[in-house]
């Protein structure tokens, strides 16, 4: 007890000071400092003198300590209630009509295109593919990919507009 009464009159200022200077927070300082002591007094037995000087060792565990802290600090908290977190609600029916009607539109505003532009829609927008990826995939110059895709969408614009 002598030992560890000595060791904390010694180091003790010195890592308060020292997580003081890192945290900027009087308390949570004094909190490190206490935690430090007493792992220096868990893992005396594992101070080797031919590893370096005692205060390096001692600094490095207060070191490690207020990492710790400030990473338990900065992870964020799950928050069950997060508008992002809950999911969409289900439609109700007037919206579910709406829906399939405008999927069934778009199907039948589909059919009113070639079917080289039903492709190019297909791959751009159903398997997400890049321009420059279609262009590879059709052997078409990636210009082409874009007029078309343009193209088919003016047409599709105005076939659900005669759909309405």
């Amino acid at each position: 007890m002598a030992a560890f009464e000595a060791l904390f009159r010694d180091f003790g200022p010195r890592i308060r000071a020292y997580l003081l200077k890192l945290t900027r927070d009087r308390q949570a300082a004094e909190d490190l400092m206490q935690e430090t002591m007493l792992a220096i007094w868990r893992k005396a037995g594992q101070f080797d003198p031919a590893r370096g000087q005692a205060s390096a060792w001692i600094f490095t565990i207060a070191r490690n300590i207020w990492i710790d802290a400030w990473r338990k600090q900065k992870r964020p908290t799950f928050d069950h209630d997060d508008p992002a977190l809950v999911p969409d609600p289900e439609p109700d029916a007037p919206e579910r009509m709406v829906l399939s009607q405008s999927g069934a539109a778009l199907h039948e505003a589909l059919k009113t295109l070639p079917p080289e532009q039903v492709e190019l829609i297909r791959l751009s927008f159903f398997d997400d593919a890049s321009h420059s990826t279609i262009a590879a995939q059709t052997g078409l110059p990636i210009g082409t990919v874009k007029s078309r895709i343009r193209l088919a969408f003016g047409r599709l614009r105005t076939a659900l507009e005669e759909f309405k």
